[in-house]
């Protein structure tokens, strides 16, 4: 790792206060996976929107935004996420997402072939749609007009641009655990 987890008690004041935010969501939503080292300090990508808080504020507020206002399927949401972790290579994404996956309802064959980059077989149609357009959007370059508007059909309007704007939220997520090298809990 690249930067050092802050403990709590060396937090400023504008740390503190997106540690607070951060941790309350941590609580709230993101449980099955380590988010923090024995002394509370902050890992993955919370540490560095800690370290930098003039834009991890901005980014949490992103990814508070796609949280609470969510309609996607999980198990399609989770689809997204893995799809942009393998892609990216993004070491600490990938072990958290296959944890929340698995609760999502997944199977472990189906998280196991995403996270090697392939496309699992039995992905229900949802899941097809999640996994196309965020597998095309990962690579870069235009979204395929029938992908999209497989992705309307699915989910309507408001639930494609939940599902574009959370595969850019972890196409920067996975670039920012890839920058500052962050691995999985146990493995530094």
């Amino acid at each position: 790792m690249r930067l050092d987890p802050i403990p709590p008690k060396n937090l400023s004041a504008e740390q503190r206060s997106l540690f607070d935010r951060i941790q309350a969501m941590i609580e709230a939503h993101l449980k099955g996976f380590i988010s923090k080292r024995a002394d509370g300090a902050l890992i993955g990508p919370f540490n560095a929107m800690l370290h930098f808080p003039q834009f991890g504020t901005a980014n949490w507020d992103y990814i508070t935004a796609l949280m609470e206002h969510s309609t996607l399927p999980k198990p399609a949401h989770e689809v997204a996420i893995l799809v942009v972790g393998a892609h990216y290579s993004s070491r600490y994404e990938l072990y958290a997402h296959e944890h929340v996956a698995a609760r999502s309802g997944l199977s472990a064959a189906k998280i196991a072939t995403i996270v090697a980059g392939e496309r699992p077989v039995d992905l229900t149609p949802e899941e097809s749609i999640a996994y196309d357009v965020a597998s095309k959007l990962a690579r870069g370059g235009q979204l395929p007009e029938a992908t999209y508007q497989a992705a309307l059909s699915a989910f309507g309007e408001q639930g494609t641009a939940e599902l574009v704007h959370l595969i850019a939220g972890y196409c920067l997520t996975s670039v920012i655990l890839n920058a500052y090298d962050v691995s999985v809990p146990g493995s530094e």
